[in-house]
């Protein structure tokens, strides 16, 4: 008897779905480590949710979630009206592949927890749970696909179902909690304009004890920071457009303001201390509404450029 010949549709269904699973898995196991990492900090250095990958791994796997499960059911529906597409090349060359690729995790997961403690270094909370969730999905995937092989789920539907019903409850439980971490997209955005404030106030800053160094007197108002030779153009708030609020308050001090959406936050602390709010340097902390930073020149640190010349020379 002659083997089934794959089409260009059953060639397409099974690389669109495999292109699906590789990286839906990918974007599960690296925002679960996301998570882990948010949950169980280093506290030698933070990484702020905005800036992870934590909004691109969700957004992944919103899309390519359902795009996996209508494809594996176009799949099985063909198999359903024709059983010889159990046996084209394309398939079972699929699902071999993921077979081995999800094998080979599981044994790499096992061979990097075993060099990490032969080395004797730490166990962490982090690492364990790391390779714990690697384990679980790389295991997961291999039993699948291996009772796939085995045809189990043709002859039990019911429970392949089940399966797909389950993979989506997890997906979805976990795209969920990204937002009590993130936030919502509206909360999210908040964080950024706030950042986007405390650079602008940052180079603001730099902009008059620059202008101090060159005149010996701070400015009367931001509009005598402009200059078209370097290129400085004082920044407005990126909320409302509006300039923010400089005041001189005696020949060396000043005060710079703005209307922040959220707190700052300093330190890692618990998770549950970490949600609201965002990290700033500690001499940028704020809280939520207008907030003036203040601000006092020590010309010894920075001297006037006629006084600092001399005295790098020497």
């Amino acid at each position: 008897m002659d083997k089934p010949r794959a089409t260009p549709k059953d060639f397409f269904l099974w690389a669109g779905a495999m292109l699906s699973l590789y990286t839906g898995v990918f974007a599960f196991i690296a925002l679960i480590f996301n998570y882990i990492d948010y949950a169980f900090p280093n506290e030698l250095y933070y990484v702020s949710p905005y800036q992870s990958g934590i909004s691109y791994q969700m957004a992944s796997l919103i899309v390519l979630t359902p795009v996996l499960l209508i494809l594996m059911r176009l799949i099985r529906s063909d198999i359903a009206a024709d059983t010889t597409r159990l046996e084209i090349w394309v398939r079972r060359w699929a699902l071999y592949l993921t077979v081995f690729a999800a094998g080979a995790g599981v044994v790499v997961d096992f061979i990097v927890l075993l060099t990490t403690f032969l080395r004797g270094e730490e166990l962490t909370t982090g690492f364990l749970l790391k390779t714990l969730v690697v384990f679980l999905v790389a295991g997961a995937v291999f039993l699948h696909f291996l009772a796939d092989l085995r045809g189990y789920w043709q002859e039990n539907r019911a429970r392949a179902k089940m399966i797909n019903l389950g993979v989506g409850v997890l997906v979805l439980a976990s795209i969920i909690a990204g937002f009590f971490i993130v936030g919502t997209p509206w909360q999210a955005r908040q964080y950024l304009q706030d950042e986007r404030r405390v650079q602008d106030l940052q180079s603001i800053q730099s902009q008059i004890v620059m202008y101090w160094q060159q005149k010996e007197k701070l400015p009367s108002d931001l509009e005598e920071l402009r200059d078209p030779l370097s290129g400085f153009a004082v920044p407005t708030d990126p909320q409302t457009g509006e300039t923010y609020i400089y005041e001189a308050t005696g020949s060396l001090s000043f005060n710079l303001c703005a209307t922040f959406n959220r707190a700052g936050r300093e330190g890692l602390g618990a998770p549950e201390a970490r949600i609201p709010g965002y990290y700033v340097d500690e001499n940028w902390q704020h809280e939520a509404g207008e907030y003036c930073f203040e601000r006092t020149i020590d010309p010894e640190r920075y001297p006037p450029y006629e006084k600092a010349i001399p005295a790098m020379i020497r």
